[in-house]
């Protein structure tokens, strides 16, 4: 990545999914990106608002930031993507690793979509693994980081990377791996990636828990922070042994509360379902038939 200076970096979290958008720029140039932005989404009553989103776009203006991307690190499953709404109001592109075609592949005929578009569809740009462009002067490099999903990607600039779901902080672990497409062992070989980078590397997580004793959120580490003391990985622990312990703990989790809106959204790129003939957006709810149901 050369000796380039670091982007300069504001985060934004969001307790309702413990999720952490990021608004990154190049002081150089003002120019910027924003990195997983969430959608307000009330599961009960589908309705959704642009609360978390405003406040990155009020941040954006006030910095006299020009948007050039708006960048996702895969397609999430516990919050609803802002992304077209912060296009629409800023500009840029929305981009995404190109295996997200992989991904819809996956749930396209699962609810339905026959909307969604081939090739990506309402995506931007679809980067390959090591692909590079710059952000004003700054270089970027996508990094294809599959595991949790299949086209799960880090965004690697100067000094920095945002790895997404991938790592969390080293007090608390890894990402679940038991979606469609995901892989314990896919996720170790990639998280293998991101720990072969400078010890003093920054990162920054897409999600943060609170590991227990720790009374407040944080969404950064380093390489050497991980290496050491994340509990899943740190040095010693063999691809066997993390692969074991991943699918014991993913066999006891349960899905996330905005599952099936979340896939459905944004495997669009944010865009909702289309209208019905009444007018109205309909989110679908594949069922499974169980025991006594499913012999009926």
């Amino acid at each position: 990545m050369g000796e380039a200076p670091g982007p300069a970096i504001r985060a934004f979290f969001d307790e309702a999914t413990n999720t952490v958008t990021y608004l990154v720029w190049d002081e150089a140039t003002r120019a910027a990106a924003v990195i997983d932005p969430v959608l307000d989404w009330d599961n009960r009553s589908g309705e959704a608002e642009t609360r978390n989103a405003d406040a990155v776009l009020a941040a954006l203006a006030a910095e006299g930031l020009r948007l050039d991307w708006v960048l996702e690190t895969h397609v999430h499953a516990d919050h609803l993507t802002a992304s077209p709404y912060i296009k629409a109001k800023a500009g840029g592109r929305i981009g995404i690793g190109d295996r997200i075609r992989q991904v819809q592949q996956i749930f396209r005929p699962v609810f339905g979509a026959e909307d969604l578009l081939p090739e990506g569809g309402d995506f931007d740009a679809l980067f390959a693994d090591g692909a590079e462009f710059l952000l004003g002067s700054l270089p970027v490099r996508v990094l294809h980081v599959p595991g949790h999903t299949p086209a799960c990607v880090a965004y690697l600039m100067p000094g920095c990377a945002f790895v997404g779901d991938t790592l969390f902080m080293p007090d608390y672990g890894t990402a679940r791996c038991d979606f469609p497409g995901g892989d314990a062992g896919a996720l170790w070989r990639s998280i293998q990636k991101i720990l072969a980078l400078p010890p003093e590397t920054r990162l920054f997580t897409c999600h943060d828990y609170k590991a227990p004793g720790r009374d407040h959120f944080a969404w950064e580490s380093t390489v050497a922070e991980q290496r050491a003391r994340n509990p899943h990985l740190r040095d010693g622990v063999t691809e066997a042994e993390f692969v074991a312990l991943r699918q014991a703990r993913d066999a006891k989790l349960s899905a996330p509360a905005l599952l099936l809106p979340s896939i459905q959204v944004n495997m669009r790129a944010g865009r909702f379902p289309p209208a019905e003939a009444n007018g109205v957006r309909y989110m679908r709810i594949p069922v499974v038939l169980k025991g006594a149901l499913a012999a009926g």
